[in-house]
């Protein structure tokens, strides 16, 4: 089908880690898509013979955008406070544990 009769679209997003948002985004791109990074910014170039069709992909595109963008936030998060009760602790806050079921040496 020629160009012409194409409808085309590009959605350009912000994100914290836009490189690892497009890489999350690659299982799920078909043919009709070209997803590259500039900087912070995720462009997706979509290009379908239908509007229909230019419509349902964006629809698709923009959920798992957003679920990429969301685990990806939730990770960060996750190893911040990891990181933070990890700085916290030192050798004292190691767990003192008793075994009852030791028999005494004889």
């Amino acid at each position: 089908m020629p160009d012409e009769t194409r409808r085309t679209a590009t959605v350009r997003t912000e994100h914290a880690d836009a490189a690892t948002v497009a890489a999350a985004l690659g299982p799920d791109e078909t043919d009709s898509m070209r997803t590259r990074v500039d900087g912070d910014v995720v462009a997706c170039t979509v290009s379908r013979p239908t509007t229909g069709g230019l419509q349902s992909t964006l629809d698709d595109h923009l959920v798992n955008l957003r679920v990429a963008d969301r685990v990806i936030e939730r990770a960060r998060s996750h190893i911040a406070a990891d990181a933070d009760s990890t700085d916290a602790l030192d050798s004292t806050d190691e767990p003192q544990t008793t075994d009852t079921d030791t028999q005494p040496d004889t």
